[in-house]
């Protein structure tokens, strides 16, 4: 997972952007359930480029993100200087070790806690640095089957590809670890957290308004490209890319590209790229002792 972040951060850093629009209902729903607020000291795991780091540090809380990526926790410093950064595996580290304080009040992660090898000793490792009351909320994908997110305009590369990537696969680290509730709210309770999960269902909206007048249909930015630069900076697509490009040189590359587009244009509601995200809603209180 490590070697995984390690070549996949760039395109996330790059796009940061693009996923902070895309995701924008997802990052609401995370605050509102976590309520941070001044005083509180938060951790934000798999801290990504910082998205939330900066939600707590406006709030006035202490805020300290951990990330395996060496690169994303860059991203965040450079976005989130008040911000103490951990470069480590939130399962195994001694988080209060790596960031001297109070035991956090607050933990938050927007799909950042799905790639842990033992789900359970993580959420265990993580409650022990946290206070006894302490609120940890976090998104996760449901089932790949309910998420256009994981096939949309990239079947069209997969299609291509000598070997066929699998789809993420429910119960595994990665995307869709935790898509069972039960399977979930059985981990969190075994790591000593006291969970409620409810569903979250969003648009993806990939029309971020960046490019013409910033108003969609009217010159701004329908969000074709916006998915196909997401698309290119997973696993798949720079596999595809290495793949293909040389293959297929660069027009027929080109054209394969334009295939994409195609096929996301066809996914154009109201003027932007749009389809649905299916994810659950994580609300688990430490009890303490």
């Amino acid at each position: 997972m490590r070697q995984t972040w390690a070549e996949g951060a760039g395109g996330w850093v790059a796009n940061e952007a693009i996923f902070d629009a895309v995701f924008a209902p997802v990052t609401a729903a995370i605050l509102d359930a976590a309520g941070l607020a001044r005083g509180q000291r938060v951790l934000d795991v798999g801290c990504g480029t910082g998205t939330l780091l900066a939600a707590g540090a406006a709030a006035g809380a202490e805020v300290v993100g951990i990330d395996i990526s060496p690169a994303m926790a860059d991203g965040a410093r450079r976005r989130v200087p008040a911000a103490t950064l951990v470069v480590g595996d939130a399962q195994t580290a001694k988080l209060l070790d790596e960031a001297p304080g109070s035991p956090f009040d607050r933990v938050v992660s927007r799909f950042g806690v799905m790639f842990f090898a033992d789900p359970a000793a993580a959420f265990a490792n993580i409650r022990q640095a946290t206070a006894p009351g302490a609120r940890m909320v976090f998104v996760c994908w449901r089932d790949a089957a309910e998420n256009p997110m994981f096939t949309l305009g990239t079947s069209v590369l997969v299609d291509r590809l000598e070997v066929k990537p699998e789809l993420p696969v429910s119960g595994e680290p990665g995307p869709t670890a935790f898509a069972d509730r039960v399977r979930l709210a059985g981990l969190l309770a075994e790591a000593g957290w006291d969970p409620a999960i409810s569903p979250l269902d969003v648009e993806c909206d990939y029309g971020t308004g960046e490019r013409g007048t910033g108003e969609r249909g009217t010159g701004g930015s329908d969000g074709v490209e916006e998915r196909l630069a997401t698309i290119l900076s997973t696993t798949t697509g720079r596999n595809a890319r290495a793949e293909l490009e040389p293959a297929l040189g660069a027009v027929g590359w080109a054209a394969l590209l334009e295939d994409v587009r195609s096929e996301l244009r066809e996914h154009v509601v109201d003027g932007s790229v749009r389809f649905p995200g299916a994810m659950w809603l994580v609300t688990a209180t430490n009890p303490g002792q």
